[in-house]
């Protein structure tokens, strides 16, 4: 099993339709022993249910914006494991009505929240872990395709997530020196509770499967096991990326098909004779 003898922190679990579920299940398939955290009472009892299907009763809580949170997370991994092997860091979270209108509507409240829950808590994540990783680890967050490019709603989430990705890089280099690796996955889109707030995000699931080459959606399935493979030694020589699991949409330059007048699916090229 590709994963035996290995320990992990899963930071970001909502339910088992959430991509951080599939890439701890992914894990524990291969043998990995996991830990879980939990942002509030309620979503504790949706974790731990889920930490013990996995075969897990280490779970702690966590609120990524609060230092004496990560503080006590170094503490308790290492009572409980001493050392760990991976860390996922599935986090990201920016106000509703940041989510609604344009993106020159932003306030600065919801710009900080944003940013601060979405990407500087992988940094202050990353450097709680760094005491308890051991050389040779891997950190792995989650992306998406509205941080390089443009994605109706998406808004500040996608300044966020572009945020993230040059983060990615620069600790990859900082983590380098201990031969610990920092990846992320930008996962097609996926009907996640996160996702849930993006607008219009039943048009954006038709969208992807009519145009990308698989014609097709992603499951969190196969996006778990592209994250199992970046947290494990088969991606020993890899750091510093984002790996796309989208069913390829990511490399088209225009969509192939669109809906003419009567919604129906045609050939864009079509659609404009």
């Amino acid at each position: 099993m590709i994963m035996k003898g290995k320990k992990g922190l899963i930071v970001g679990v909502a339910n088992n339709k959430s991509i951080a579920y599939g890439i701890a299940k992914a894990c524990r398939d291969q043998g990995a022993e996991l830990a879980f955290t939990y942002l509030n009472e309620a979503l504790e009892k949706r974790v731990r249910p889920i930490a013990q299907e996995l075969g897990s009763d280490v779970v702690y809580e966590l609120d990524v914006n609060k230092p004496e949170h990560l503080e006590m997370l170094t503490a308790s991994l290492e009572k409980d494991f001493g050392k760990i092997d991976f860390v996922v860091h599935s986090v990201a979270y920016a106000p509703r009505e940041a989510l609604e209108g344009t993106f020159l509507e932003t306030t600065k409240e919801a710009f900080d929240v944003a940013m601060g829950t979405s990407v500087y808590s992988l940094v202050s994540l990353t450097r709680a872990c760094m005491p308890v990783l051991n050389d040779g680890g891997s950190v792995l967050t989650l992306t998406y395709l509205g941080g390089p490019k443009y994605i109706p709603h998406y808004n500040v989430m996608g300044v966020a997530k572009a945020a993230l990705e040059s983060s990615v890089r620069y600790l990859a280099v900082d983590c380098g020196g201990r031969n610990i690796r920092v990846n992320a996955i930008s996962a097609g889109p996926i009907k996640t509770l996160a996702a849930s707030g993006i607008g219009d995000f039943r048009t954006i699931l038709k969208w992807n499967e009519a145009n990308a080459p698989l014609k097709k959606n992603v499951t969190i399935d196969e996006v778990g096991n592209s994250g199992m493979y970046l947290l494990s030694d088969l991606s020993s020589g890899v750091s510093g990326e984002v790996h796309y699991v989208d069913a390829g949409y990511n490399v088209m330059g225009m969509g192939a098909v669109t809906t003419d007048t009567e919604g129906k699916t045609v050939l864009a090229w079509d659609a404009q004779k």
